[in-house]
């Protein structure tokens, strides 16, 4: 009898376990059509340069958050024509960056309709040397933003996605510094400068990342804005800006 009774109670408990886990199922699974359903979308201003940044899991926090941080501060400058920043991403989800940041994507690339995008911004993300590379709807996707973008900007490994698009073809780049001899080895057909901070030729501005893509985003800003805008941007981040101070090249315009 007592045998009896233990088996019914484990049953219970089996029962009550395999309830709970098809409830948690279900429950995350209504999360993920409400984050669709529900999704959040930007709203973009006219007159305004679209500027995307596209992310991924394991994006650095400071070559997303920096030139954002610049872009962004531009709706509070008078009579320039501001910039609408957001993000785009293969995903709804929450993006989770390398240092434990969750994003939660404005655009989803291959779902949603996106808004003409006049400057791309890659920032660099763990595996922008191997395996993202290898993603080639993402490739795809910034060669058919390449098409219509007026800047397409890389910050520190960001500039192997634009290498591996075919971008760099026929300009002058840089990258993070100690990886500088891997992107060499791998497009050893580019022309990829060390030295220098950021390089700028034609519509492409590719930077050695971290702290220094603040200086890529100000040098984009006075390029297209002018000095005192971007001095006013700088000063609104507490950074010190002079470009002539700044190690860089300009290719062409």
């Amino acid at each position: 009898m007592k045998h009896t009774i233990y088996i019914l109670i484990l049953l219970f408990f089996v029962s009550c376990n395999i309830s709970e886990d098809k409830k948690n199922v279900k429950n995350e699974q209504t999360k993920a059509k409400d984050l669709d359903s529900e999704k959040y979308v930007p709203v973009l201003e006219p007159n305004r340069y679209n500027v995307a940044f596209l992310i991924m899991d394991g994006v650095y926090n400071t070559e997303l958050t920096a030139p954002f941080d610049i872009f962004q501060h531009t709706i509070f400058r008078d009579r320039i024509k501001p910039m609408n920043v957001f993000t785009v991403a293969n995903t709804n989800a929450p993006i989770v960056t390398f240092e434990g940041m969750r994003i939660l994507p404005d655009f989803n690339y291959t779902k949603d309709d996106l808004p003409k995008i006049d400057i791309l911004v890659v920032p660099s993300a763990e595996h922008h040397l191997d395996s993202d590379l290898e993603d080639t709807v993402m490739i795809d996707f910034v060669k058919r933003i390449d098409k219509d973008a007026q800047f397409i900007t890389s910050h520190c490994d960001g500039a192997f996605v634009l290498a591996q698009a075919g971008l760099l073809d026929n300009a002058v780049s840089t990258t993070f510094p100690s990886d500088i001899d891997t992107m060499r080895e791998r497009f050893p057909e580019l022309d990829i400068r060390k030295d220098v901070l950021f390089v700028h030729d034609g519509k492409y501005i590719t930077s050695a990342g971290g702290a220094k893509s603040f200086e890529a985003a100000l040098y984009l800003c006075e390029h297209l804005y002018g000095k005192d805008i971007a001095k006013s941007l700088a000063g609104g981040l507490v950074i010190d800006w002079e470009l002539d101070k700044v190690p860089h090249l300009i290719i062409k315009d």
